[in-house]
């Protein structure tokens, strides 16, 4: 253990707290930290005093510290086009792999735009009764619970959102039609202050729906109505994305070592390079997956691309599979994949569907 690892640690508040018998909690802290996310209900039952320090920021911070850290795949999937519910995908087991629940949010909306920021989800907006919400909804994947977040300043519905140090951003998914709405068509939100600021944006580029975004090299990319749209926050400079980035990018998408990732309407895995500014196919995959993946949607789960998409249950059922791909560029800018392990993780009702998939690490 390094100096500056033992110094940055404090032992628990309670001064009657033993942990470990024998040993300075300080040390019994890291010594529990060090165990796999996995065992962490099995270790809350050992005694009240490890169930506290289990919950506590501290062990959260000191995991962090020691790189004990996990990767888990967070998966939003509407039932019956009514309902919503969220799955977690524990990345860290060997296979097989399967969903567990995580309480779902008391009213989601529909439209609404999702990012990661450290440990925590956020659900901004989306249309409520078919009316563009303000409301955002936080999940602290440490604790596994929901929380109200700070509203934003106007309601959205299939906003654009992207984080870029350690700030929020969201672009659209409102109409211009007055002030307000107008000099807030794009928003920032600080957490560490919890308020949503205006970001100044040309009045040219205000579009109202966006169906993509997507952050590369610290520049937002958010695919509107007409083309799509690019911010870059240190200069506050807008613009228009590339005509080659237009016509490539279709649904959702993801970005994994500065190149995006998106599956195309005919049926492959292709990556954008935003420095040459080229689209390139996935190769190596053929016989690895299906022709056609059926509502796609990607995440990068540390430094891994997965794919999640629906396919043909038994009966009236929808099965939910899910691929982890390592990707890499060949010195001649080609782009491979080697599929490590495809299977279903999840069985819906027939007429659900794949909303989201979002990666934490924790």
């Amino acid at each position: 253990m390094s100096e500056a690892t033992s110094s940055s640690i404090s032992p628990p508040s309670s001064s009657n707290s033993i942990l470990i018998p024998n040993l300075p909690d300080d040390i019994a802290i890291q010594i529990i930290a060090r165990t796999p996310r996995f065992y962490h209900l099995n270790l809350s039952l050992v005694c009240k005093s490890w169930r506290s320090i289990l919950r506590s920021p501290l062990f959260f911070t000191i995991r962090s510290q020691l790189d004990c850290t996990q990767v888990f795949l967070y998966i939003n999937v509407r039932i019956h086009n009514s309902s919503f519910k969220w799955f977690v995908l524990d990345c860290n087991l060997t296979n097989p792999k399967t969903l567990s629940p995580i309480p779902s949010i008391p009213i989601q909306a529909i439209g609404s735009a999702f990012v990661v920021l450290g440990s925590k989800i956020y659900v901004i907006g989306g249309s409520i009764n078919d009316v563009p919400s303000s409301n955002v909804w936080v999940f602290d994947s440490r604790f596994n619970s929901w929380e109200v977040g700070q509203k934003m300043r106007v309601g959205r519905e299939f906003a654009a959102a992207g984080v870029i140090n350690g700030k929020i951003y969201v672009l659209g998914g409102c109409l211009v039609d007055n002030w307000t709405r107008s000099t807030n068509w794009a928003e920032v939100f600080d957490p560490k202050i919890g308020t949503w600021a205006p970001v100044p944006s040309p009045v040219e580029i205000r579009e109202k729906w966006m169906h993509g975004s997507a952050v590369i090299d610290k520049k937002m990319y958010a695919m509107a109505d007409r083309g799509g749209v690019a911010f870059d926050p240190e200069d506050s400079s807008w613009g228009y994305v590339s005509t080659e980035l237009d016509l490539g990018w279709r649904g959702r998408a993801t970005v994994v070592d500065e190149i995006l990732y998106c599956y195309d309407y005919l049926g492959k895995i292709r990556g954008f390079d935003a420095k040459e500014f080229v689209w390139r196919e996935l190769k190596g995959l053929d016989s690895s997956l299906p022709t056609f993946l059926c509502g796609a949607t990607m995440a990068n789960v540390g430094g891994k691309l997965y794919v999640v998409w629906e396919g043909r249950g038994g009966g009236n059922q929808i099965e939910v599979l899910c691929a982890e791909i390592e990707v890499r560029k060949d010195c001649f800018g080609d782009l491979w994949g080697s599929v490590v392990w495809s299977q279903v993780i999840l069985v819906i009702p027939g007429g659900s569907s794949i909303i989201q998939c979002l990666a934490i690490e924790f």
